[in-house]
């Protein structure tokens, strides 16, 4: 590649990167304006293709059956059934109403996209608010906060955490054994704060109204397969990958999607198209897009070469490169997409091991899973801060635009201070909770 060639990528990159930061056009538009000049100058040919499709195969997988999952399940009633006994359950207590976001949506997050969970259960918390006559902004930020937050349950609740997981070989089950303690204490993190945060909210009493019909599920058959088809999913995300064929979690999330949309189609809910035509299209294209984008940087190997700064840096001490991942990747989230921050990461991080002398040169290629127990701690401390360090500002995660959207279409326009006040004490509450973890998990494994 020539000189002009890598100046002229990191020009589109940084381009593209601010576009989207200062809301100046779409972000799908800027991410495929900046995918079409790299392709015209030569940068982008059909041979990275393959290497494209290989890394954000799985985290678009992922969200496209989750997207047409959490579809499926919102026509089921349920969530309007939750509404009503999440609003019997606060007991007109804002405090009760905040704590049960908190558990209403961490589960939820665990299994289904961030974003998408948000849209399903915003309305359940938009309608308790106005009950509770409490304002629903914090509210729904909180949603958005825990709902990063939960992706670091499981493998599949983020497609970053998904990212570093899958580059490592780390299964479903090892993911559990190794880093889902840490996503719980990441989401209890949060709930310290929220008397002081949100003051007002957690005050809050206000008399319920006079009893009113319960909600009833009008297809009790619809909900129980649409229910089943959610508890194939994970069972296969914590089995899949032990089966004889061994099912992969991005397989399993197409299986998931194939499912709920053969359970549309029995029922006649509703057709097909009408699901399939409700996924977040714009989403994946614009992740589609970044992806390449991160590619073509690869491709400078600028990455490589600060593969070697960091040894000159650091030398073999692995996890003070740990603990730096964890904070720069955390600063770099709060302010750009996360999952190519952590995919361009990967290429660094995996490089300095490599000049360390802590994994072989084979590690660089892709499916090399030997990764001595020493540098886990790192990889662990990119899921921290790549999955948390969105939760600072409004354009940190998919979740919180989502959020601050909804807020919008309500009336309520959003700020990014005012995100920032509820988002940043509990992002670093996070990311300190998480440092103080990996240090334990490095002590452990050592």
């Amino acid at each position: 590649m020539t000189n002009f060639q890598i100046y002229f990528t990191i020009g589109i990159f940084a381009a593209v990167i601010l576009l989207i930061a200062f809301d100046l056009i779409d972000m799908a538009v800027a991410a495929l304006i900046g995918v079409s000049l790299l392709i015209v100058f030569g940068i982008l040919d059909g041979s990275d293709l393959m290497p494209i499709v290989h890394t954000a195969g799985g985290p678009l997988a992922l969200l496209f059956g989750g997207m047409v999952v959490a579809r499926m399940t919102a026509k089921t009633g349920i969530f309007e059934w939750l509404g009503d006994a999440f609003l019997r359950a606060t007991g007109g207590s804002g405090k009760r109403l905040l704590l049960l976001i908190v558990a209403l949506v961490a589960p939820v997050c665990a299994v289904l996209p961030n974003a998408t969970a948000v849209i399903l259960v915003a309305p359940v918390i938009i309608g308790v608010c106005k009950t509770l006559k409490v304002d629903f902004v914090g509210p729904l930020i909180v949603t958005a906060i825990v709902s990063n937050a939960a992706g670091m349950l499981t493998l599949v609740g983020d497609p970053a955490t998904f990212l570093v997981g899958r580059a490592i070989g780390l299964s479903f089950a090892a993911y559990l054994r190794m880093v889902s303690l840490g996503g719980l204490l990441a989401v209890l993190a949060i709930l310290p704060l929220l008397p002081f945060l949100l003051p007002e909210v957690w005050a809050t009493r206000t008399p319920l109204p006079a009893a009113r019909p319960r909600v009833v599920i009008e297809r009790p058959i619809f909900l129980v397969l649409a229910l089943l088809v959610l508890l194939i999913m994970v069972l296969l995300f914590v089995i899949g990958e032990s089966l004889p064929n061994n099912i992969v979690p991005p397989g399993v999330a197409i299986i998931g999607a194939s499912l709920a949309l053969l359970v549309v189609y029995g029922v006649g809910i509703e057709p097909v198209v009408d699901v399939i035509r409700d996924v977040d299209w714009k989403s994946l294209v614009f992740l589609t897009a970044i992806f390449t984008l991160v590619h073509a940087i690869i491709k400078t190997e600028l990455l490589q070469s600060m593969s070697l700064q960091l040894y000159m840096w650091f030398g073999d001490d692995i996890m003070a490169v740990a603990f730096l991942s964890l904070g720069g990747i955390a600063i770099l989230s709060s302010l750009l997409a996360n999952i190519p921050v952590v995919a361009a990461s990967l290429v660094m991080v995996t490089g300095y091991l490599v000049v360390a002398g802590a994994v072989p040169e084979i590690a660089l290629a892709q499916g090399f899973a030997d990764w001595p127990d020493a540098t886990l701690p790192v990889f662990v401390a990119m899921m921290f801060g790549g999955t948390l360090g969105g939760n600072a500002t409004l354009i940190g995660a998919a979740a919180n635009i989502v959020a601050v959207g909804i807020c919008a279409a309500q009336g309520r326009r959003v700020s990014f201070v005012q995100f920032m006040r509820i988002g940043l004490p509990i992002t670093v509450l996070q990311l300190s909770v998480g440092a103080l973890y990996v240090l334990v998990l490095a002590k452990i494994l050592d």
